[in-house]
Parts: C-alpha cells; structure tokens; sequence
C-alpha cells in the first residue's frame, strides 16, 4: 500500500476538481470476443483485492474460464474512464474506486446490472449501506461490494501511559466520546510528551467529521449545501487542532517518518493499520485502537463492476461472488488489512485473532461495531470534485497562516463555481 490509500480522499477530490467526472460517451466494439467466451480479464490496482486470493480464482475456475488479470497503475478511474469510452479492450470484470463509484452512476448503463446476474439473493450477506452506494435511483446494481473503511483512532499506547493515561481501549474511547474531550487530551498529552502532536493535519478531522453526518456537499435534489451549518461545523471541529497547537500540519511527503515519532493518535480507516505497521514498523506493539471521537465514518472502500462488453457475464459473476465471498473476504483482511464489506467475515478466525502490530488487541471488536454503525449519506457524482476546495483551504490554513473564517468563505465560493460546472443547483 502506498500512501495515496491514505491519502485518497484529498487526492480524488483535487482530481476530480481538476478533470471532471463524468463518464464520457462514445461507441465501440468492446472488448472483444463473443458472448459465453472462454476468457475473462480483470482489471483491479495495487491492494484492491487479496493477490492470492485472485491468484486461487484462476486455478478454481481454469476448467471454465482463464482469467487474465491485471494490476493497473497510475490513475485508475482515468484510464477506466478512457477505456469505457473508447469501447475497445474493456475489461470483462473491473474494480471501481469506492470514492468514484457515485461519478459511474449517471453512465450506469456502461454496466451490467448485477442484479440480473443473482446479486439480489445473496446482497444480505453485504453491509446494506455499502451495497446502495452502487445502486442507481431505479435500483440497478452496477458494483459488488469489495471492501469498507471504517474509522477509528489509532493511539500511542506507550505515549498515553507517558501521560498517565489509563491505556485500555474500552477507557480511552470513554475519555475520548466528543471531539471537544478529544482535542482536551491531546493538549494535556502534548504537556506531557513534548514536540508530540494529537492529529497529523487537519483536513484529516475534517473528512471524518463530514463523513460522520447524514449529509455531504450536495442533496438528493442537486442542489448545492456545501454552505450548510453541517459543514460549517465539520470545518470549525476541524480547525480546532490548530488553534490548540496539537495539529502536526504534516503533508504526505513528510508523514512516514512522522508517524513513528512525534504523532500521539492517528485518525484513519481499518485498512490505514497497514499503512502505520508499513512507515514505523519500530513501533510493533506501541499502538491500539479504539472508538473515534463521535462516531464511525466510511473511509474507503471499492466495488467489482461488469461492463456491458463483458463477454461472458454468468461466469464473470460466479467469479466475482466467489472471490468476494465471506470466507475470502476475511482472507483479504489478513492479506492487506482490506476491510470486508460482508459481516460474516468479522467472525472468522482470519479477523479475530490478537494483532502484534497493536499490542495483542482484537482489532475487530472495534472495527466490526464501526462498521455496522456507519450513517449512510447520499454521495452525488459531484460530491468530490466540491470538496476539493474545502480541503485546499484547510491546507492553506496550516501552510500559509490563512484565517479560517476567510479560508471557509473561500471554499465555499469555490465550491459554488465548481457545483455549477458540474450541473449543481
């Protein structure tokens, strides 16, 4: 895993701002082949789905199909995009980036309706809220659920016990229950552990204090509420850190070597364990987690779609029911700390064993809970590219001195230009 899965939010926001995201149109020949063939691709990217997992379809289903795989770099949607849009060499079976499924969704015509395939009778071993976030108003399912992202915090237990903190995770999450109590204690750990930070950056708290609500930048209706009192005060939670002193204003270039050092907590999704365990691997056994501030948030999260080119859509379903079954969805948790998106999995003996990483912790029993207590907001396909310029201005914040009252009127001026670019009321 790289960094951009830590930093995907920002990243596909700045993306999207800057390219758009609507599928283009355009005609072609598909993939090739005909329907009811014998070979199938797949498109996926680094850490989207267990490597040996996939490795296993391949021999599973060799009798039926030989299925190509291929780990796609760079700009995943972009290239996806293109492809789609050229007609030619689509994928049969392709991942979709959680954060750009809502941008599919107009063009959900450019995919086979899974529901047609058998989705419908087995979508309730699936998190009912990931599953709608693939599904188009009139109840087409473009994605097959892959992976969520559950939020908590990520905490230096040696540090805290430096503080005189009682290190449980059962009593941190009850010192830590608002985010006011939160940042309380980070000003008091700081006290105790000099040149130490609670919160890597602040677009960090605000992109879990968004995604803790019920409502993002847009509505159902399309109209523009980016300006709303819900956003308002994800913003004013956000810059909290920052007039404390306890925000660490780290970018990604300088977060590896952070995160070993002098950052107290680290808020992120279950899979962001790997990213920690990969940049201060020193400090096996120093962390663990607990509830975050508030609530749970979805971070991430990615889905399996078929293209309409796909030349053999029964097959290419049974593959993808089979390697985003329960069973090897736990398996991908111990592979590449990829969260299932189906509960059953958090049973299994793959996800509920002690973690070395964090101390012995069952992990689980925080994330499972996390995961099932998530609030479902309505995404629009614009929703990213009007974040972008929330979390611009947050950066400006933190880089150049800028008042937050004037980088929130900046945004949110921002914001409305790049709504109405995107057909936003």
């Amino acid at each position: 895993m790289d960094l951009s899965r830590r930093g995907f939010l920002q990243a596909a926001a700045l993306t999207a701002a800057a390219s758009g995201l609507t599928v283009a149109c355009g005609g072609g020949s598909g993939s090739g082949g005909t329907k009811n063939g014998k070979n199938l691709t797949l498109w996926y990217w680094g850490g989207a789905l267990s490597d040996k997992v996939v490795a296993e379809a391949k021999t599973h289903f060799s009798s039926q199909i030989k299925l190509t795989t291929a780990s796609i770099g760079g700009d995943f949607k972009q290239k996806l995009t293109t492809t789609l849009a050229a007609g030619t060499s689509v994928p049969d079976i392709t991942g979709i980036k959680g954060e750009d499924i809502a941008s599919f969704l107009p063009n959900a015509n450019r995919f086979l309706d899974l529901n047609d395939l058998g989705f419908k009778k087995i979508s309730s071993q699936y998190l009912d809220w990931k599953t709608k976030l693939a599904q188009t108003e009139d109840g087409k399912q473009i994605g097959f659920p892959i992976d969520i992202g559950p939020t908590a915090l990520f905490y230096r237990e040696d540090l805290f016990a430096k503080g005189g903190v009682d290190t449980d995770p059962a009593k941190v999450a009850e010192l830590v229950k608002t985010w006011e109590d939160y940042f309380q204690l980070g000003v008091e750990l700081q006290k105790k552990n000099p040149g130490t930070y609670l919160v890597n950056n602040i677009s960090s708290v605000f992109n879990i204090a968004v995604g803790q609500g019920t409502q993002r930048f847009i509505d159902k209706d399309n109209h523009f509420i980016g300006d709303g009192d819900h956003i308002r005060a994800a913003w004013t939670t956000a810059v909290r850190p920052y007039t404390l002193g306890i925000d660490a204003k780290i970018n990604d270039q300088t977060w590896n070597a952070a995160v070993g050092k002098n950052l107290l907590t680290e808020l992120g999704a279950a899979w962001h364990a790997l990213d920690i365990e990969q940049a201060a691997p020193q400090t096996k056994g120093k962390w663990r987690v607990c509830a975050n501030p508030v609530g749970p948030a979805n971070q991430g999260g990615s889905y399996l779609a078929l293209p309409k080119q796909c030349r053999n859509p029964e097959e290419a379903f049974k593959i993808i029911s089979w390697i985003l079954s329960p069973a090897n969805d736990a398996r991908g948790f111990t592979d590449a700390a990829i969260f299932p998106a189906a509960p059953a999995a958090y049973a299994m003996p793959a996800m509920t064993g002690p973690d070395a990483f964090f101390g012995g912790q069952k992990v689980i029993e925080v994330f499972g809970p996390a995961a099932k207590a998530i609030k479902v907001a309505y995404e629009a396909p614009a929703d990213a590219a009007v974040m972008a310029p929330f979390m611009t201005e947050l950066t400006n914040i933190e880089a150049k001195g800028k008042k937050p009252d004037d980088a929130f009127k900046d945004a949110v001026s921002q914001a409305k230009q790049i709504a109405r670019r995107q057909g936003v009321n």
